[in-house]
């Protein structure tokens, strides 16, 4: 299909030239024939080529549109009005389905309090390389990239509280 269409483009530019020296050779028989002024030919080519350069500029340089589709996974959270006196129960099942240690729940409770990296080795007294791997392994378990959505899906999961 795309051979078609470049095999008719050339063909439009090859009928446009035979055209336009069809317009020049008329052009230069009537300067012969009847005289007309010189300033007279050399505008009208000027015209006929700024015409057809200003065409060929428009046809080549036309902005091609791509069109992206962006799929992205959002998690909806489903309103329910319970009690809230009364305390989730943590789903100790989940955490051991998904090989969650004490110390990288640790960690992912006190994300989910909002500190920081270095907040977090300071409370749990370990160096801060050793929450960047706990938080790494976390990411890693839950399939999250960041750490709000492991913070989410551990409260979907009922891994926190």
């Amino acid at each position: 299909m795309t051979l078609r269409a470049t095999h008719k483009e050339i063909l439009l530019y090859g009928i446009s030239l035979a055209m336009l020296l069809l317009l020049l050779k008329w052009l230069e028989a009537r300067f012969i024939i009847f005289n007309y002024r010189l300033d007279f030919f050399i505008g009208s080519i000027a015209i006929v080529f700024t015409v057809l350069g200003i065409w060929l500029a428009l046809k080549l340089v036309k902005p091609k549109i791509e069109t992206r589709i962006v799929e992205k996974e959002v998690y909806v959270e489903k309103k329910v009005y319970i009690d809230s006196s009364a305390p989730k129960e943590i789903n100790r099942e989940e955490i051991g389905n998904l090989g969650i240690s004490k110390r990288e729940l640790e960690v992912l409770q006190l994300m989910a309090t909002g500190l920081s990296n270095e907040e977090i080795a300071g409370k749990l007294f370990v160096s801060l390389n050793t929450v960047k791997t706990h938080s790494s392994n976390i990411f890693m378990k839950l399939d999250v990239k960041r750490r709000t959505q492991a913070v989410e899906k551990a409260k979907r999961l009922n891994i926190i509280s």
